[in-house]
């Protein structure tokens, strides 16, 4: 499902050297016993997912759908990222189809919210709030405009359209949630946002698109079958997360993780969450940043080339997309474009990739990395997911740091209330 080329990464450190240290990561990861280790939950999950619970997300987006024209999915980080990055793969940018979603939440832009109210206050709403704690600063501020609005609308029949996931035991929007009678889904305890997607916090929102929930965590499940195993001649998401640490030992700053399709732009946010949040602490850790080419070649593509030599590229493919188009024949040859006719657009793009990783490698000096995906199906967004969560926990313990805490969020966040006056 996945495959990893690092032929093109001009690495020059041997792989084997590192098996030692992977062992004992790999240990901590699957023991509960390295750092941070009161969230990797997320490991055993395609294991031991509550069955009950997926059911009942099903029944529920089914419901929702009979009523609904948009779910407004309220949350900000890892309560949307994966979501999105999920939704946006699987169905696409533009899907011919309805019902939608739409994510708030995620910004005090009050330009932003004044578009979808208007956008949406004359369409059928449901609304799902995503907080562990209920006091997330930008999902709170939406929710009150967005839930005075469906109050509005429905009146008391508000709280059949309002789904909360949340802590199964604790904090305001539990509290909230009870006193109004909102369903509500849970956020397991050891499970961290940005490791969040497939549980409840991102299977309702895909369930209500159309998304199979069980095939994304069986895709999951294979994923974790195939990785675990501590033999780093075998497990390529290791294989990833020490090419990683090998590129910084080399005095790269920088990983670009770059796509060549517009519906992957979403997934690309999501990795650099999981992997800036996770890895940049204590001084240490590589800048992940991304772009989607061809597009991106036409503004960042001078730079690569021949810029400072900061940053080294994985390339993100995905082998056969669900649609593909061909290449028209015009009356007549007005742009001298006729090599092309009766080509796919998947081979063209195909060899844009080609060109370009020539290019930026053998001209520009710059190291790839290749991962490459079979599809874009449901089943392989649960497959990708978990080799980046397992690559992403070896490749932070191997620079003796905590993968799944984010101290660094807090000090904005109180320089801020500070601001606003908050007490």
């Amino acid at each position: 499902m996945i495959k990893l080329d690092l032929s093109h990464a001009k690495l020059d450190e041997k792989m084997s050297d590192y098996q030692s240290a992977v062992s004992e990561a790999h240990n901590w990861l699957h023991e509960k016993s390295g750092k941070g280790n009161d969230y990797v939950g997320w490991v055993k999950w395609p294991y031991e997912y509550d069955q009950d619970e997926v059911k009942r997300i099903k029944e529920t987006a089914d419901r929702l759908k009979d009523k609904c024209d948009v779910l407004l999915v309220c949350g900000i980080g890892g309560s949307y990222l994966g979501a999105r990055a999920a939704i946006e793969m699987v169905n696409g940018l533009y899907p011919n189809k309805r019902p939608e979603v739409i994510f708030i939440g995620n910004t005090f832009s009050a330009s932003y919210l004044y578009q979808i109210l208007e956008y949406v206050k004359d369409k059928e709403l449901c609304l799902n709030v995503i907080s562990k704690s209920g006091t997330t600063t930008e999902t709170s501020v939406s929710f009150r405009i967005f839930k005075e609005l469906m109050e509005e609308k429905y009146g008391d029949k508000a709280k059949e359209r309002i789904i909360a996931t949340t802590d199964k035991a604790k904090g305001t929007l539990k509290a909230l949630a009870d006193k109004e009678g909102y369903e509500t889904f849970v956020i397991p305890d050891d499970i961290g946002g940005r490791y969040s997607v497939f549980t409840a916090v991102g299977l309702l929102a895909l369930a209500f698109v159309g998304i199979d929930p069980l095939e994304v965590l069986r895709g999951s499940k294979d994923a974790y079958d195939e990785y675990n195993t501590d033999d780093l001649s075998k497990n390529t998401a290791y294989q990833y997360a020490v090419a990683r640490r090998m590129m910084d030992n080399k005095g790269y700053a920088a990983e670009m993780f770059v796509t060549y399709e517009m519906q992957l732009t979403s997934v690309a946010e999501w990795w650099k969450q999981l992997f800036g949040e996770s890895e940049g602490k204590e001084g240490k850790g590589l800048l992940p940043t991304s772009a989607c080419f061809s597009t991106d070649l036409h503004s960042l593509g001078q730079f690569i080339q021949e810029g400072r030599k900061c940053l080294y590229e994985t390339i993100f493919w995905v082998d056969k997309m669900e649609h593909d188009l061909k290449f028209p024949k015009a009356k007549e040859n007005f742009d001298n474009m006729d090599y092309l006719v009766g080509k796919d657009l998947s081979w063209v793009n195909e060899m844009a990739m080609r060109g370009t990783l020539s290019a930026h490698e053998e001209d520009g000096n710059v190291p790839n990395i290749i991962i490459s995906l079979e599809d874009n199906s449901a089943y392989a967004f649960g497959y990708m997911i978990y080799f980046f969560f397992k690559a992403c926990g070896m490749s932070c313990y191997l620079l003796d740091i905590n993968p799944f805490n984010q101290p660094g969020v807090e000090v904005y966040k109180k320089k801020m209330f500070k601001l606003l006056g908050k007490e």
